[in-house]
């Protein structure tokens, strides 16, 4: 990847370099879709709970842990961790954080081959005669790979190798290539989100239809901000609240760790982590709520929303409401938002790429280019199938276990390591090495009981999950001799497919579908584990290097 002297050009760069990684399609498609789920305002007051004291401690852990193992010229979590102890297993450890970033961008990047061939169709028109029902249909036959594609046979394959060649030659270009995107990309990002935030903002009840006489994006707005303490109790909004956390500041992935490795051994960290994670907050609080759900309960009603809420909103249903505003803004609006949703996705995808790249440098010598070419070709063998067999499931099984499940362990065994195995008092000297500001001695505490014991139970939450989330019946059931009956939803009835042979169970006359999921998503599984044990043989040749160079 890069040359072991190559590091940040400004503290400005790398700051947007980490904001962009964190900026991604989570603040602006998940976090939407999360809160109108969750109840609107009764999902906010958790999220911001969970902010302060899972969020910001995980990013002091990470930038803590990337440049503590960088002095020791380590660029990749295995030996960043392996640098923390004296147990040869952390760096087995640390093969996560390079696992969920090559699993992780294998269907991000589907997604943004999606993002896009949208802002192309924008610009050339193709949405503006479409009714609402042909933009979704549109969306529907891209993905099921049978129309939408110009007559070329493929095309989302050929588009997908696109947007990953973009990703590779940046990639090439090591840490300033990063740094330049990021510079360009999060202002434009930012100003295209202002415009759409500002439409949502101002739209009110202009948009009521004879079809949708209520419709207001005011109530969106309400809904959102108007807090709930009755939430407090409820596990399930705390767990959603938790898994937010995850993905909208990339933490328990391993590229912040790789990016921190790059600093000098008294560059402020304290300020950076702050910085990076409250400049991703503002983008996700301020403009992240301020479209998807103004903009369609402007349109649709609230009612509409929160019945339809869902991941496919940003392609089925804005490129329509946007038509709405007229040919002229509504291309405009529909360039801004694919635009912004593209820069989000490749400044987050980009530091996806570094673990590796940094490993391979530092273990095998490979230079930029090398180290670029073979993580596209790694990404491109997971990714796809992702692409072929996206209507069985295979998208959805990566992101679960590679995108959900895998972050939460990464984050549990790395705040034990920092906390508990390299100690709490020399975590915080290094944390606040070269600090300008002195982080609130609270956090020391917060970091080394309340965080570790959140990330445990957010893993035994999500592994024993009762059926409708109904924690008081599952433990009465426990004493009551009917036993604890597992939601669909949980890690363990996914394991065993129980959430398909539900389905398959509820919905006969589709049986066959049903199967061809359990096979594939078995499949998608075989896959990821054939590569974290790929990466697992390389740490392991890596460590017999090491020791025969260290003989010599």
């Amino acid at each position: 990847m890069v040359k072991q002297s190559d590091s940040w050009g400004s503290r400005t760069g790398l700051i947007l370099a980490m904001a962009g990684n964190a900026v991604g399609l989570g603040n602006f498609l998940r976090f939407p879709v999360q809160a109108i789920q969750n109840g609107g305002g009764t999902f906010i007051i958790p999220y911001l709970v969970c902010f302060v004291v899972m969020g910001l401690p995980l990013l002091f852990t990470e930038w803590s842990i990337g440049r503590f193992g960088g002095k020791k010229g380590n660029h990749s979590t295995p030996y960043i961790l392996d640098s923390m102890s004296k147990s040869v297993w952390w760096k087995y450890i640390g093969v996560f954080g390079i696992f969920t970033n090559i699993a992780v961008v294998a269907y991000y990047t589907y997604i943004e081959s999606w993002i896009f061939l949208y802002v192309i169709h924008t610009v050339i028109g193709t949405f503006t005669q479409m009714s609402q029902a042909e933009v979704s249909s549109f969306f529907v036959q891209y993905v099921n790979l049978n129309g939408s594609d110009f007559g070329i046979p493929y095309l989302p394959v050929l588009v997908y190798i696109l947007v990953l060649g973009i990703n590779i030659y940046i990639l090439s270009t090591g840490l300033g290539g990063i740094e330049k995107v990021a510079k360009i990309g999060m202002p434009l990002l930012i100003l295209f989100g202002a415009v759409l935030a500002y439409k949502g903002w101002t739209m009110g009840a202009e948009n009521a239809s004879a079809a949708f006489p209520n419709a207001n994006a005011w109530d969106g707005i309400n809904f959102l901000w108007t807090p709930q303490f009755n939430s407090l109790l409820d596990p399930k909004v705390w767990l959603a609240a938790a898994g937010q956390i995850f993905f909208t500041l990339s933490v328990g992935m391993g590229s912040i760790q790789c990016y921190a490795s790059y600093l000098k051994e008294n560059d402020d960290i304290a300020l950076n982590s702050l910085t990076s994670g409250f400049t991703n907050e503002f983008v996700e609080i301020v403009l992240g709520s301020a479209i998807v759900i103004p903009i369609a309960a402007g349109f649709l009603g609230l009612d509409w929303v929160i019945e339809n809420a869902g991941f496919g909103m940003a392609f089925q249903t804005m490129p329509y409401l946007f038509m709405q505003w007229g040919e002229v803004f509504g291309a405009i609006a529909g360039i801004c938002w694919f635009g912004l949703l593209f820069f989000a996705g490749i400044t987050s995808s980009l530091a996806m790429g570094t673990p590796w790249m940094g490993f391979m440098q530092d273990e095998f010598g490979w230079g930029k280019v090398k180290g670029a070419v073979s993580f596209g070709f790694l990404a491109f063998i997971m990714g796809l199938p992702t692409i072929l067999f996206y209507q069985y499931g295979y998208f959805d099984e990566y992101d679960y276990w590679a995108g959900t499940v895998s972050l939460v362990i990464f984050a549990l065994l790395e705040m034990i390591l920092f906390t508990w195995v390299f100690g709490m008092d020399k975590g915080w000297l290094e944390l606040n090495r070269g600090a300008d500001i002195r982080i609130p001695e609270v956090f020391k505490w917060i970091m080394k009981y309340i965080t570790p014991l959140l990330l445990m139970l957010v893993l035994t939450s999500a592994l024993i999950t009762p059926q409708d989330n109904n924690w008081m019946a599952a433990v009465s059931g426990v004493f009551d001799g009917t036993g604890w009956k597992l939601d669909s939803g949980s890690l363990i009835s996914k394991l065993t497919h129980d959430d398909l042979k539900m389905l398959q169970l509820n919905d006969p006359q589709n049986g066959e579908i049903y199967e061809k999921k359990i096979f594939f998503s078995t499949l998608a599984r075989v896959q990821l584990l054939a590569l974290f044990l790929f990466i697992v043989s390389l740490v392991w040749y890596s460590g017999i290097k090491r020791k025969s160079i260290s003989y010599e």
